[in-house]
């Protein structure tokens, strides 16, 4: 996973201090889920973001979608971001944002990269390894990478568990290259 820019986690942090203040962290997350889905349609990016309509037209469309699906805090977010054409920046404020909330609560975040994917007793039983592991709740994030032929690979932290028939090619061609020497 790609580090989040500087921006990006600066605005992150900001907004997790402020719903830390009023113990409004799981309303943020949603109220930010919401707005990267919003912002997720095409059309919707065209306007809210097109510097050729005046900024008071483009706040009056971020107001009428975003009134009933989050609270006042996170159009006012929504409006500053758009203000400053730091829309793009959203999908990372989001990402961290739940780093920083899974941090909080002392849930460890597991990528889970395997060959195929994997059904609901695997996904339960590696999470309950992770959990036997790490100590704490563990969230996985699911990805799939056919190059690994069969297995998987777990990160969490700056700690990787190759399990991959992929990792144990290397692995061995690196001990037949060494014992050749």
């Amino acid at each position: 996973m790609a580090r989040p820019t500087t921006a990006a986690r600066r605005y992150a942090e900001a907004v997790f201090e402020l719903a830390k203040r009023d113990d409004s962290l799981d309303t943020w997350r949603d109220d930010l889920r919401a707005i990267n889905e919003m912002l997720g349609d095409e059309r919707v990016i065209r306007v809210v973001d097109n510097p050729s309509l005046p900024f008071a037209e483009r706040r009056e469309v971020i107001d009428e979608l975003l009134g009933g699906r989050t609270g006042k805090p996170a159009q006012n977010l929504v409006t500053v971001l758009a203000e400053r054409s730091r829309l793009d920046l959203v999908p990372a404020i989001v990402v961290e944002y739940q780093r920083l909330l899974n941090r909080e609560r002392g849930i460890a975040t597991a990528v889970v990269t395997s060959a195929a994917a994997l059904n609901k007793e695997e996904t339960a039983a590696l999470e309950e390894r992770l959990r036997q592991m790490t100590g704490s709740d563990v969230e996985l994030e699911v990805r799939i990478d056919e190059r690994l032929i069969g297995g998987l690979t777990v990160r969490v932290g700056d700690r990787l568990l190759d399990a991959s028939v992929r990792g144990r090619l290397e692995r061995l061609r690196d001990q037949l290259v060494a014992g050749v020497r």
